[in-house]
């Protein structure tokens, strides 16, 4: 089985962290931002990365479509044990904090996620997993968080050790925060994903509120992408059913789907239309959780498509709007 995951390729080009001194102290708690919403639904958020592709504001978005929340990408290590923005921008104090108020005063919550594709991961950074939990809990503590997201690809994802240093600190985090929603995010082939991370999470006794698939990339050349999405949903479920013991409910209800709007590094097309599909299957099981990459590139534009646009014929917010329909 081919796993893929999002390459990403325009994004984080300024993620690579900058070199710093290490910071015995980085991982006090920093000032928090605005108290985030106490129910806010946040099922529907789509990525949105200030790093690159003119930021859109988040306002507009939801005065177009109605979605409030939205995942923020990336937050990376600094070199060391320490968490930034792109691994170079801080967490108070900048556009990314700045973002996240304006979102929670538009009703909606943010989600950090942690990771991605490119750039140096805390995950394999930080030399423990005390040092990795504690690294998550600053972020936590800046914004008052209620949901995390850990996109974990590439080598972080295909080393053993990162894995359970990755595992075993979401379990601290999770004792430590009761109530936090975590999402991990990870590739899949086209009939499902790789299992390795998910069976050790369930050895481990760490249960994510979302495991999410990301259904492109993975050699879908001029397929119908709806269809390969739900194929690799199902490969989804089935791996969450032998791991964890799941009913096929349960299974389903723990399940995300991250797509990719418009044409993908691959040149694969996903369409408005197998949004569409995807809500509906979403709609059927009741799915954790639905976004994609990127509302940055939510937007038409001529010729093909890069950072801030899809590469396909649509309105702007038109993915998002689609989504906007999920009831959860």
């Amino acid at each position: 089985m081919t796993v893929r995951t999002r390459t990403r390729s325009h994004a984080l080009r300024g993620g690579l962290a900058l070199a710093a001194l290490p910071l015995t102290a980085g991982l006090l708690a920093a000032p928090h931002a605005d108290a985030a919403p106490a129910a806010t639904s946040t099922a529907v958020a789509p990525y949105l990365y200030n790093g690159w592709g003119n930021p859109p504001s988040p306002t507009t978005i939801t005065q177009a479509t109605g979605v409030k929340s939205f995942t923020l990408a990336f937050i990376l290590s600094n070199g060391y044990c320490n968490p930034q923005w792109d691994g170079s921008r801080p967490l108070t104090g900048g556009v990314d904090q700045r973002t996240i108020t304006t979102i929670r005063n538009g009703g909606g919550d943010a989600i950090p996620s942690f990771g991605g594709y490119s750039g140096n991961k805390l995950e394999s950074s930080c030399s423990s997993a005390s040092e990795l939990a504690a690294a998550y809990q600053k972020v936590i503590d800046a914004y008052t968080l209620k949901v995390i997201d850990i996109d974990i690809e590439a080598a972080a994802y295909d080393s053993p050790t990162v894995q359970q240093r990755t595992v075993d600190a979401l379990k601290t985090v999770k004792s430590r925060n009761p109530g936090l929603k975590v999402h991990i995010t990870i590739g899949t082939g086209q009939s499902g994903p790789d299992t390795s991370l998910i069976r050790r999470a369930a050895t481990s006794g760490l249960s994510a509120d979302s495991w999410t698939i990301m259904p492109f990339d993975f050699d879908g050349g001029s397929q119908n992408m709806g269809t390969l999405t739900l194929r690799a949903a199902e490969g989804l479920k089935t791996a969450l059913k032998q791991a964890y013991g799941y009913s096929d409910d349960q299974s389903y209800r723990t399940m995300g789907i991250s797509s990719m709007n418009g044409v993908t590094d691959q040149n694969e097309k996903v369409t408005v239309a197998d949004f569409r599909t995807i809500l509906g299957y979403a709609q059927q099981h009741h799915l954790a959780r639905l976004t994609f990459w990127s509302a940055n590139r939510d937007r038409p534009c001529t010729g093909g498509d890069s950072e801030s646009c899809s590469g396909v014929a649509q309105a702007a917010w038109d993915y998002t709007r689609v989504f906007a329909q999920y009831t959860g």
